[in-house]
């Protein structure tokens, strides 16, 4: 009766790991990587909710976001919690918050670290082609 149990946890635990539909964070940054979609720019901002400058730029990000339409992915993940801190070691970040920004094709083209003044940030995508579709 005892293995029958421990056969039927094991098996049940088995099922709950293969069904979690939660991706691992490699397999986050390669769909990013791999430009599945119409974006021509991915914006990660790597931050923390808890951070002061971090705090600063969530209005930044919205704003960003309404300017520039789908031409741009915003993506923020919060290193300081422990689902997302992986993300400060793939992304090579010594400070936050840090912006990371990368063509339609995955590959980085510009980063910046500490608080993004929002025209400074406008001024730098519009430099990379994209169009203001909305308004501040």
């Amino acid at each position: 009766m005892k293995n029958k149990f421990i056969l039927l946890f094991s098996f049940v635990l088995l099922l709950f790991i293969g069904c979690s539909k939660e991706k691992s964070i490699s397999e986050n940054v390669s769909d990013v990587k791999n430009g599945s979609d119409s974006h021509l720019i991915t914006f990660i901002e790597l931050g923390s909710v808890n951070c002061v400058p971090c705090k600063m730029m969530q209005p930044v990000m919205k704003n960003i976001e309404k300017r520039f339409g789908s031409q741009v992915k915003v993506i923020f993940y919060d290193v300081w919690t422990k689902e997302q801190e992986g993300y400060a070691k793939i992304y090579n970040i010594n400070g936050i918050p840090t912006q990371v920004f990368l063509d339609k094709n995955g590959n980085e083209i510009a980063r910046h670290v500490g608080f993004y003044p929002e025209e400074e940030l406008a001024d730098f995508l519009k430099s990379r082609g994209l169009k203001e579709i909305g308004t501040k």
